[in-house]
């Protein structure tokens, strides 16, 4: 029994680890499957699904916030170095503070201003055209990621921080 909760907890732990990799490369095994279909219908049968778009387009936005949460978390996001590089230690940390401040501050606006959208759109009863899916369910990538990503930036800060890499 013992080994089976442990062995348990080893896989949480590296589903959680890799929780943005098997996200994106699910997210985007159904866009291209389904491409592929609607190339298939559309000159096979010469009859194209015009729900492919709407999934598609809208399951873009799950693979891009997950995209970016994994660039969060192994440090990989676009970064201007080369000035902050060549300033002092001290100075090199306070920008990391302000930096740090300022997407706390970005990523808990995207947070409430996601959580708001997914709100109205269920309280307008809001859905999609082509397929009739709530609209909430593809906008709730942007408060669900937003968090996921605040928590991987938390992770990275604290490792720059414990390194003493700023």
């Amino acid at each position: 029994v013992h080994f089976q909760r442990e062995r348990s907890s080893v896989m949480l732990k590296k589903f959680f680890a890799h929780f943005e990799e098997i996200v994106g490369a699910v997210v985007l095994f159904i866009m291209v499957s389904i491409t592929f279909v609607n190339v298939i219908t559309r000159y096979v049968i010469v009859y194209p699904l015009s729900f492919t778009e709407e999934v598609t387009v809208n399951l873009f936005v799950w693979l891009v916030m997950a995209g970016t949460s994994l660039a969060f978390r192994q440090n990989a996001n676009l970064a201007m170095t080369f000035v902050y590089n060549h300033l002092p230690k001290k100075v090199r940390k306070i920008c990391f503070c302000f930096s740090c401040f300022l997407t706390v501050v970005f990523l808990g606006l995207l947070t409430w201003l996601g959580t708001s959208q997914v709100i109205d759109e269920i309280e307008l009863g809001s859905v999609t055209e082509s397929l009739a899916i709530p609209s909430a369910v593809y906008s709730a990538a942007v408060p669900f990621f937003s968090v996921i990503i605040l928590i991987r930036f938390s992770q990275a800060a604290r490792d720059f921080v414990a390194q003493g890499r700023y």
